[in-house]
């Protein structure tokens, strides 16, 4: 019921109701003195719920361990939000490594690069102006169009954590080939879904299933709330695989999440985990 009543709001009424709830928390906090100042303040935070130190700490953790990721990478991070990612990996990349991030939020972004690259100039943050339902109305620019401001095989590594959760078929046939196209040969990506197949169909439609059930069916994506797209979207499997292989990728592990109420372990997060290579002829 709080998740229906949380879309009716629109995206700027989102991040006004989201600061006034956790206002009382950061004011406590910031008297005393209880939250790191290079932290954002709750009310800012706008990526999801859960502890936001330990879940960057748990992200970049099976980034490394399904991608292996190294000190000395340059790694993008598309949909970086407010930094959950880059905060731990500032803490992890050393000098000959290096950060780039783009986000839809503006708020996200200023604050990362006041905070962030303030401090480790290797960290860049960058504001890209998209629509999408969820976040952002105030453009009609759309991402099945949006070409990643980077060079060809630039990058050893790239993540997207809750992106492809929030993004429409064209829109995610457009990173994908952008991805290909910005990743280097022997790169990887860490990309995270809501993934249908068969065994998954039967779990969620199950009377006592207590989740999302995704219950909008349009072939190939799935969706949580029909009035609200990009809120959540789950993709068929098969879909996905023909996708990746559209654009020169390939599917090298897939991890299920516990999402659907599987066992949690540490090789795992509540979405879906996929490692992606490139194609190589």
């Amino acid at each position: 019921m709080l998740r229906k009543l949380y879309y009716l709001l629109t995206p700027s009424q989102r991040l006004i109701a989201r600061r006034l709830f956790y206002l009382p928390i950061d004011i406590f906090d910031l008297i005393t003195g209880k939250r790191n100042k290079i932290m954002p303040p709750k009310g800012l935070i706008f990526i999801g719920g859960g502890d936001f130190v330990k879940k960057g700490k748990n992200i970049l953790k099976l980034i490394i361990h399904h991608t292996g990721l190294k000190p000395d990478h340059r790694i993008l991070d598309i949909g970086s939000g407010i930094g959950r990612l880059a905060f731990p990996l500032t803490e992890y990349l050393n000098n000959e490594g290096s950060y780039e991030g783009f986000d839809i939020v503006k708020k996200g972004v200023d604050w990362c690069n006041k905070h962030i690259t303030m401090t480790y100039p290797n960290f860049k943050f960058f504001h890209i102006d998209l629509k999408n339902n969820l976040y952002n109305l105030k453009t009609e620019n759309k991402a099945e169009n949006f070409v990643f401001p980077y060079p060809d095989n630039d990058f050893d590594r790239i993540a997207l954590v809750s992106v492809f959760t929030h993004m429409m078929p064209n829109d995610v046939d457009n990173y994908l080939s952008q991805i290909n196209r910005v990743m280097k040969p022997n790169g990887k990506c860490f990309a995270t879904f809501f993934i249908i197949n068969e065994n998954v169909k039967e779990i969620i439609q199950k009377p006592d299933f207590d989740g999302f059930r995704f219950s909008y069916n349009y072939g190939n994506y799935y969706l949580l709330d029909k009035n609200v797209e990009e809120a959540d979207i789950a993709y068929d499997e098969n879909y996905l695989h023909e996708l990746l292989s559209k654009n020169n990728l390939k599917v090298e592990a897939i991890v299920r999440g516990w999402w659907t109420g599987g066992n949690r372990d540490d090789n795992s997060d509540f979405q879906d985990i996929v490692v992606i290579g490139k194609k190589l002829f």
